[in-house]
């Protein structure tokens, strides 16, 4: 094969993956969570958190939220591609963030710390429950 031909190949590959997790866009609860948006026993306003692109990475890269409130997250417009699907693996949490109105909203109901990430875990940071 030339090497033209598996360039192409593994670009292919590459975008198909990306579309598999840009598109998906499901959210999934796990234990430490509660997305039941607007039924929950929750004391307090919403979180609100807008994460943007600095320094190729999301910012800012450390956020702290109160346990037992509801959190949503967005994505300002800086922030492009594989970015855009958002993930807190040890919460189960993971979505496609398509457009900045979209927002990943959950109630966390454990102390600690979660690392979030991008959905191929090229950025990161950390997600801080007091």
């Amino acid at each position: 094969m030339k090497s033209t031909t598996i360039a192409v190949i593994f670009i292919l590959a590459i975008l198909a993956i990306g579309a598999f997790f840009f598109l998906r866009g499901n959210t999934l609860s796990g234990n430490a969570v509660n997305t039941n948006n607007g039924n929950s026993n929750t004391n307090g306003d919403v979180q609100k958190v807008v994460l943007s692109y600095k320094n190729y990475n999301y910012y800012p890269q450390t956020i702290t939220v109160k346990a037992n409130q509801p959190v949503s997250i967005s994505l300002d417009s800086s922030i492009q591609g594989c970015f855009r699907y958002f993930t807190i693996k040890n919460l189960n949490l993971a979505k496609s963030l398509p457009t900045p109105s979209d927002t990943l909203d959950f109630t966390p109901t454990q102390k600690g710390t979660y690392r979030f990430a991008c959905g191929m875990g090229m950025g990161y940071g950390t997600l801080i429950v007091e």
